[in-house]
């Protein structure tokens, strides 16, 4: 029985979001066919467990990798590393399905935040498929750039290709597992981004296609040290924890109680001091007596 990767434009969107596409085509081919299922098994077993993504956390990049960006020329990953976070999309650009549910998902979410490719942060997407050319870079990225609807996406989203080696040097340092299905000639892999630190360090892995603003906003300024982002940015960082397991934030509620029971100490603080204040200050006031008047009447 053929693979067909196709199938898993068919999948519910659920399962879609969780990479699961894969597994559910593969049991619905495979459905019916119990006497030979054993036999089938093995080769959807050997792509499936070749497939997925692995958290490094604080993984240092091998920035001299070497690519071609969308016009062809020649860079290092180095160029797109110095002051500002980089959100990293490893796709491929003529994927039938998921990398452009994984595209679509990181625009709607950058779309939804303050902060501005180009400005406050970078877009490295790559591309793991060697046969891909710079052309295929260019027209995605005219594609996405358009999309964007802001100024700097021009300077800030960078769309390269490169060889088989810096491909898979690259992908190993991240924790990105994909797998080249011969009879098909597509690709199985998983889906996420990856937010990386000014310096190149692996600092937060969102997973699936959908990215919540919120923890899309907080990884990157938990990856910028605290250099973009507001005040409020930073107490919600206090209150809201990563999850390496889930690729999001959760609120944290030991941390949440921390906050607001150190505001009511304070609060009840400076009632009391006022109170206090208001005492002593009634206490230092003179008191003043009042005056007596001698009311005297006249007799008959």
């Amino acid at each position: 029985m053929r693979f067909h990767p196709e199938l898993v434009s068919s999948c519910p969107w659920r399962a879609l979001q969780r990479g699961w596409c894969l597994g559910l085509s593969l049991a619905v081919l495979l459905a019916g066919t119990s006497g030979q299922l054993q036999a089938q098994m093995n080769p959807v077993e050997t792509i499936v467990q070749n497939v997925g993504i692995d958290q490094r956390l604080n993984t240092q990049l091998p920035l001299d990798l070497k690519f071609k960006d969308e016009t062809g020329r020649d860079v290092q990953l180095r160029e797109y590393f110095n002051k500002k976070p980089v959100v990293l999309t490893l796709v491929y650009y003529q994927c039938p399905m998921l990398c452009t549910q994984v595209l679509n998902g990181f625009l709607k979410s950058s779309q939804a935040i303050k902060f501005q490719i180009g400005d406050d942060y970078d877009v490295v997407t790559v591309s793991f498929d060697p046969r891909e050319t710079p052309d295929l870079a260019a027209a995605k990225k005219k594609i996405y750039v358009r999309s964007y609807r802001r100024p700097g996406a021009e300077e800030g989203w960078h769309f390269l290709t490169g060889d088989q080696k810096s491909i898979e040097t690259l992908a190993a340092a991240v924790g990105y597992r994909y797998k080249f299905d011969e009879r098909s000639q597509q690709y199985a892999h998983g889906s996420g981004i990856i937010v990386l630190t000014p310096d190149g360090r692996t600092s937060r892995y969102l997973y699936g296609i959908d990215y919540h603003p919120n923890d899309l906003r907080l990884a990157l300024v938990e990856s910028a040290a605290g250099k973009i982002g507001s005040p409020v940015d930073q107490i919600l960082l206090l209150c809201f924890h990563y999850d390496p397991r889930t690729g999001k934030y959760g609120l944290l509620i030991s941390r949440v109680l921390q906050f607001f029971g150190s505001l009511t100490a304070i609060a009840l603080g400076s009632a009391v001091w006022v109170m206090r204040r208001q005492e002593r200050q009634q206490e230092a006031a003179p008191v003043t007596q009042p005056e007596l008047t001698e009311n005297t009447e006249s007799g008959p």
